[in-house]
């Protein structure tokens, strides 16, 4: 995989994608790559991304080229756009824009790449020349939405289409180094990811997480609870004083977390980007949905069992809870997580 500037020439179409900015979102927006190189044999992609999401797109098989584009969180950054579309002019046949946001679709523009795909937002009639219109209806997934780009008008509108399953690649090495660096033991291991970067309304209670932790090792297994930097007063919580519960957060890197996670049993995780590379790599699920909704971004896996409650008041997409008690998560206990993990209630896999 090369940066932006230094590709091998290519032997077919030239397609560029502007990808989103959440780690969940740009784990399911390989069903597109997937897609487009299925149809285009020989084209080659190139994807403008956050610099944190490079060891994401390392691990999948069809991007050939990372463009990084470095701007703050919720910064315009004209000059780092306009520096990148001089980069690009006159390497890509055609745009797809991912994002709805307007200056997501500035770099193709100013690329003058000639084709530019995306949905019709924020007044961005002029910088897209092949605008779709968003029927949320048909395309009620996020991972619907990003495909469907990929794919003629015509077809798109259907929604009758294929959704290729995201498949990140597992480096073994890493994992073995990551096992004697961590101090990881021998013992099955089930993952925890307490976060939830869009806020509290889709957090499972972190007492509830630390009471399975506990239960689940004293059934024998090793509990390995990931997320962020941000994540670490979370993990602290959870694993202190607790033998084999190990507080990753903010130790690994994105890279390392996917290893990780692939050397799971299984993992218990809220509605959060992680549980996408959890699904991503195969590992068995027990998604916990709070605000969101299972229809709308669920772990695209059939290796899942969804806990969503389904109350009169959900999903209310709320980053905290209008009302102020959080039931549709504080309702799911940890003993019925607990017999999920272990089998003793039937599995479901819930998509509403």
């Amino acid at each position: 995989m090369a940066e932006a500037g230094t590709a091998a020439p290519p032997t077919g179409e030239r397609i560029l994608v502007v990808g989103p900015s959440w780690v969940g979102d740009m784990v399911m927006a390989q069903s597109l790559l997937m897609t487009l190189k299925a149809r285009h044999p020989g084209c080659r992609i190139g994807v403008v991304a956050p610099a944190w999401s490079r060891p994401i797109l390392e691990r999948m098989a069809e991007v050939d080229e990372v463009v990084s584009l470095t701007t703050g969180h919720g910064e315009f950054g004209w000059r780092a756009r306009r520096r990148l579309a001089r980069r690009l002019r006159g390497r890509f046949d055609r745009a797809i824009v991912l994002p709805r946001s307007w200056k997501s679709a500035l770099v193709p523009f100013l690329a003058g790449i000639p084709r530019r795909t995306g949905f019709t937002g924020e007044q961005r009639y002029g910088l897209l020349d092949d605008r779709r219109r968003l029927d949320k209806a048909v395309l009620d997934q996020t991972v619907k939405r990003f495909v469907a780009l990929g794919l003629p008008a015509a077809e798109a509108d259907s929604g009758s289409f294929a959704i290729p399953r995201p498949r990140l690649a597992v480096d073994a090495d890493n994992l073995d180094a990551l096992r004697s660096t961590l101090g990881l033991s021998s013992r099955p291991a089930i993952g925890m990811m307490p976060g939830a970067e869009y806020g509290p309304a889709k957090q499972w209670p972190l007492a509830y997480f630390r009471e399975l932790a506990g239960r689940l090792t004293a059934e024998g297994f090793e509990v390995r609870v990931l997320g962020g930097a941000k994540d670490q007063a979370a993990g602290e919580t959870i694993s202190a004083g607790q033998a084999q519960v190990h507080n990753l957060c903010g130790r690994t890197r994105l890279a390392d977390a996917v290893d990780l996670l692939a050397d799971c049993r299984q993992v218990v995780t809220n509605d959060s980007g992680l549980m996408h590379v959890a699904a991503a790599v195969g590992t068995r699920i027990q998604a916990i949905y709070g605000s969101s909704s299972p229809r709308y971004t669920p772990p695209l896996t059939d290796n899942a069992e969804i806990h969503y409650l389904g109350l009169s008041c959900s999903p209310c997409f709320a980053r905290t809870c209008p009302l102020g008690h959080t039931h549709c998560l504080v309702q799911l206990s940890p003993s019925r997580l607990l017999g999920a993990v272990l089998g003793t209630t039937e599995p479901v896999i819930a998509r509403g």
